[in-house]
Protein backbone atom coordinates (compact mmCIF):
# COMPACT_ATOMS: atom_id res chain seq x y z
CA UNK A 1 0.00 0.00 0.00
CA UNK A 2 2.85 2.62 0.49
CA UNK A 3 4.35 2.69 -2.86
CA UNK A 4 7.95 4.10 -3.13
CA UNK A 5 6.93 7.61 -4.92
CA UNK A 6 4.22 8.13 -1.75
CA UNK A 7 6.76 7.46 0.64
CA UNK A 8 9.41 10.10 -1.33
CA UNK A 9 6.00 12.46 -0.94
CA UNK A 10 5.34 12.20 2.61
CA UNK A 11 9.67 12.01 3.57
CA UNK A 12 9.54 15.07 1.32
CA UNK A 13 7.10 17.04 3.76
CA UNK A 14 8.21 15.92 6.53
CA UNK A 15 11.68 17.43 6.57
CA UNK A 16 9.87 20.24 5.25
CA UNK A 17 7.82 20.20 8.24
CA UNK A 18 4.38 20.39 6.62
CA UNK A 19 2.12 18.83 8.98
CA UNK A 20 -0.94 18.80 7.00
CA UNK A 21 0.38 17.12 4.33
CA UNK A 22 1.96 14.53 6.25
CA UNK A 23 -1.31 14.16 7.85
CA UNK A 24 -3.27 13.87 4.90
CA UNK A 25 -1.28 11.16 3.35
CA UNK A 26 -1.49 9.16 7.18
CA UNK A 27 -5.25 9.99 7.37
CA UNK A 28 -5.68 8.66 3.80
CA UNK A 29 -3.49 5.24 4.45
CA UNK A 30 -5.51 4.73 7.75
CA UNK A 31 -9.34 5.33 5.39
CA UNK A 32 -7.77 2.30 3.56
CA UNK A 33 -7.31 0.36 6.22
CA UNK A 34 -3.79 -0.13 6.21
CA UNK A 35 -2.05 -2.32 8.91
CA UNK A 36 -1.01 -0.95 11.66
CA UNK A 37 2.61 -2.23 11.50
CA UNK A 38 3.25 -1.21 7.82
CA UNK A 39 2.16 2.11 8.23
CA UNK A 40 4.72 2.27 11.53
CA UNK A 41 7.63 0.13 9.51
CA UNK A 42 7.46 1.23 6.36
CA UNK A 43 6.62 4.98 6.32
CA UNK A 44 7.32 5.93 10.29
CA UNK A 45 10.20 3.46 11.14
CA UNK A 46 11.89 4.83 7.55
CA UNK A 47 11.66 8.18 7.85
CA UNK A 48 12.95 8.51 11.10
CA UNK A 49 15.72 6.16 10.52
CA UNK A 50 16.70 8.27 7.19
CA UNK A 51 15.89 11.31 9.22
CA UNK A 52 18.57 10.08 11.67
CA UNK A 53 21.03 8.89 8.69
CA UNK A 54 20.89 12.45 7.62
CA UNK A 55 21.42 14.53 10.79
CA UNK A 56 24.47 12.24 11.75
CA UNK A 57 26.23 12.76 8.02
CA UNK A 58 25.13 16.90 8.84
CA UNK A 59 22.51 17.14 6.01
CA UNK A 60 20.19 18.70 8.26
CA UNK A 61 20.49 20.19 11.43
CA UNK A 62 19.27 18.95 14.88
CA UNK A 63 16.47 21.58 14.70
CA UNK A 64 15.12 19.63 11.80
CA UNK A 65 15.35 16.60 13.28
CA UNK A 66 13.13 17.45 16.26
CA UNK A 67 10.45 19.00 13.69
CA UNK A 68 10.31 15.70 12.23
CA UNK A 69 10.67 13.60 15.67
CA UNK A 70 7.66 16.16 16.65
CA UNK A 71 5.70 15.91 13.58
CA UNK A 72 5.95 11.94 14.24
CA UNK A 73 4.44 11.94 17.09
CA UNK A 74 1.62 13.99 16.16
CA UNK A 75 0.58 10.81 13.68
CA UNK A 76 0.73 8.46 16.19
CA UNK A 77 -2.40 10.04 17.32
CA UNK A 78 -4.17 9.45 14.21
CA UNK A 79 -4.12 5.57 15.25
CA UNK A 80 -6.06 6.07 18.11
CA UNK A 81 -9.52 5.14 16.81
CA UNK A 82 -7.67 2.04 15.10
CA UNK A 83 -6.68 0.70 18.80
CA UNK A 84 -9.39 1.67 20.63
CA UNK A 85 -12.09 -0.78 18.20
CA UNK A 86 -9.53 -3.72 18.66
CA UNK A 87 -11.30 -6.68 20.70
CA UNK A 88 -9.14 -6.88 24.09
CA UNK A 89 -7.87 -10.10 25.80
CA UNK A 90 -6.76 -9.94 29.86
CA UNK A 91 -2.74 -9.26 28.93
CA UNK A 92 -1.05 -6.31 29.99
CA UNK A 93 2.33 -4.71 29.31
CA UNK A 94 4.06 -1.78 30.59
CA UNK A 95 6.26 -0.24 28.26
CA UNK A 96 8.80 2.33 29.60
CA UNK A 97 11.81 4.26 28.09
CA UNK A 98 15.65 3.67 30.08
CA UNK A 99 16.14 6.11 33.19
CA UNK A 100 17.52 9.23 30.98
CA UNK A 101 16.43 7.72 27.61
CA UNK A 102 14.51 11.06 25.68
CA UNK A 103 13.57 8.77 22.06
CA UNK A 104 10.29 7.46 22.87
CA UNK A 105 8.52 6.91 19.70
CA UNK A 106 9.75 3.49 19.26
CA UNK A 107 8.66 2.85 22.66
CA UNK A 108 5.10 3.78 21.97
CA UNK A 109 4.99 1.80 18.64
CA UNK A 110 5.56 -1.04 20.77
CA UNK A 111 2.75 -0.02 23.01
CA UNK A 112 0.61 0.35 19.87
CA UNK A 113 0.86 -3.13 18.10
CA UNK A 114 0.48 -4.67 21.52
CA UNK A 115 -2.72 -2.99 21.81
CA UNK A 116 -3.84 -4.19 17.98
CA UNK A 117 -3.45 -7.92 19.35
CA UNK A 118 -5.56 -7.25 22.14
CA UNK A 119 -3.01 -6.23 24.98
CA UNK A 120 -4.18 -2.99 27.55
CA UNK A 121 -0.60 -1.15 26.80
CA UNK A 122 0.67 1.67 29.42
CA UNK A 123 3.30 3.16 27.78
CA UNK A 124 5.63 5.83 30.37
CA UNK A 125 7.02 8.00 27.85
CA UNK A 126 10.74 9.37 27.77
CA UNK A 127 13.23 9.48 30.83
CA UNK A 128 10.53 7.22 33.57
CA UNK A 129 12.10 7.46 36.70
CA UNK A 130 13.30 4.05 37.74
CA UNK A 131 11.44 3.99 41.25
CA UNK A 132 8.66 5.91 39.32
CA UNK A 133 8.21 2.97 37.26
CA UNK A 134 8.46 -0.13 40.07
CA UNK A 135 6.10 1.50 41.82
CA UNK A 136 3.48 1.50 38.45
CA UNK A 137 4.34 -2.19 37.71
CA UNK A 138 3.22 -3.04 41.12
CA UNK A 139 -0.18 -1.41 41.07
CA UNK A 140 -1.04 -2.35 37.44
CA UNK A 141 0.96 -6.26 38.25
CA UNK A 142 1.74 -6.48 34.13
CA UNK A 143 2.19 -9.74 32.59
CA UNK A 144 4.91 -8.07 30.22
CA UNK A 145 7.77 -4.79 30.69
CA UNK A 146 8.80 -3.43 27.53
CA UNK A 147 12.05 -1.20 27.97
CA UNK A 148 13.06 0.75 25.06
CA UNK A 149 16.87 1.96 24.60
CA UNK A 150 17.22 4.43 21.58
CA UNK A 151 21.19 5.26 22.97
CA UNK A 152 23.70 2.69 23.59
CA UNK A 153 25.67 4.91 26.37
CA UNK A 154 21.78 4.35 28.16
CA UNK A 155 22.88 0.65 28.84
CA UNK A 156 23.98 0.55 32.57
CA UNK A 157 20.62 2.77 33.57
CA UNK A 158 18.67 -0.29 31.13
CA UNK A 159 20.39 -2.78 33.27
CA UNK A 160 19.98 -0.84 36.39
CA UNK A 161 16.48 -0.91 35.33
CA UNK A 162 16.00 -4.58 34.48
CA UNK A 163 17.40 -6.00 38.03
CA UNK A 164 15.37 -3.21 39.62
CA UNK A 165 12.20 -5.09 38.26
CA UNK A 166 14.02 -8.48 38.73
CA UNK A 167 14.54 -7.79 42.44
CA UNK A 168 11.39 -7.06 43.18
CA UNK A 169 8.53 -9.22 40.61
CA UNK A 170 10.69 -12.23 40.34
CA UNK A 171 9.87 -14.02 37.32
CA UNK A 172 8.15 -10.98 35.51
CA UNK A 173 9.18 -11.16 31.69
CA UNK A 174 10.73 -8.56 30.67
CA UNK A 175 11.17 -7.34 26.53
CA UNK A 176 13.95 -4.95 25.16
CA UNK A 177 14.03 -3.23 22.57
CA UNK A 178 15.56 -0.25 20.38
CA UNK A 179 18.26 1.56 18.04
CA UNK A 180 20.83 1.19 21.04
CA UNK A 181 20.57 -2.63 21.02
CA UNK A 182 22.38 -2.53 16.80
CA UNK A 183 25.35 -1.10 18.76
CA UNK A 184 25.82 -4.11 21.27
CA UNK A 185 24.67 -5.46 24.45
CA UNK A 186 22.07 -8.01 23.69
CA UNK A 187 24.10 -10.52 25.76
CA UNK A 188 24.07 -8.63 28.52
CA UNK A 189 20.55 -8.69 28.55
CA UNK A 190 19.71 -12.48 28.31
CA UNK A 191 21.58 -13.20 30.67
CA UNK A 192 18.69 -12.56 33.04
CA UNK A 193 15.68 -15.26 33.37
CA UNK A 194 12.89 -14.26 31.74
CA UNK A 195 14.69 -11.21 29.87
CA UNK A 196 14.84 -10.99 25.62
CA UNK A 197 15.77 -9.23 22.83
CA UNK A 198 13.58 -7.68 20.29
CA UNK A 199 14.96 -6.67 17.40
CA UNK A 200 12.21 -5.06 15.53
CA UNK A 201 7.75 -4.18 15.67
CA UNK A 202 7.67 -7.83 13.20
CA UNK A 203 9.32 -9.82 16.11
CA UNK A 204 7.26 -8.45 18.36
CA UNK A 205 4.52 -9.35 17.07
CA UNK A 206 5.77 -12.55 16.33
CA UNK A 207 6.12 -13.03 19.75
Amino acid sequence: MITEDLYNEYFNHLLGGRRIECTRIVQGLLDQRIDIKELYVDLFQKSLYETGRLWETNKISVAREHLVTAITENLLNLVYPRLFHEEKNDKKAVISCTANEFHQIGGKMAADILETHGWSSYFLGANTPLDHMLAFIDEVKPDLVGMSLSVYFNMPSLIQGIEAVKAEFGSLDIAVGGQGLNWGGADKIKKYANTFCVFSLAELEKI
